[in-house]
């Protein structure tokens, strides 16, 4: 990473967002096919509520390619922008895709069941967040009942009576 790039990421986390968005959107003229910048230029989007701007640059940085782990960022990234503009089946989709290419990210897996709750899959929803649940807490309750939870995520509307 370029010092110019570790200068923007630097001031984004000390708040300075106008700042990081000018800069960046310098480099992102001066490099459009840099994966990264656009990557981060959309960071600095989300971080300043301007989501439909984030969007293209998410996606440009996708589609260029990234390395894995910021890859696997640009995808919740963008899933997540969609779902908080309401573009829930683009989210989705998203999301299915991140999954697919990174199946051990459950933080991944909990953003999709919010956008799984919004689409109104109540059910997959929470079969989605119980079964993360069960593989990411250290709570010795609900490790002790992992089975029965796990048995019971995708049967919440059965009855055994």
């Amino acid at each position: 990473m370029d010092n110019q790039l570790n200068y923007i990421i630097a001031i984004r986390k000390n708040g300075q967002l106008e700042k990081a968005n000018a800069l960046i959107l310098k480099l992102v003229e001066k490099e459009p096919d840099n994966a990264l910048y656009h990557y981060h230029c959309a960071w600095i989007y989300d971080s300043l509520g301007k989501e439909t701007e984030a969007i293209p640059h998410y996606e440009k940085a996708i589609h260029i390619g990234l390395e894995r782990e910021d890859l696997e960022g640009a995808y919740l990234g963008l899933g997540s922008t969609y779902r908080t503009l309401g573009n829930y089946e683009q989210s989705k989709r998203v999301f299915q895709q991140a999954i697919e290419e990174f199946p051990q990210a459950e933080h991944i897996k909990v953003f999709h069941a919010m956008t799984l709750y919004n689409l109104g899959e109540f059910s997959k929803a929470m079969e989605t967040l119980l079964n993360s649940l069960i593989l990411t807490t250290n709570d010795e309750g609900i490790q002790q009942y992992s089975k029965a939870i796990q048995f019971y995520s995708d049967k919440l509307d059965q009855t055994w009576a």
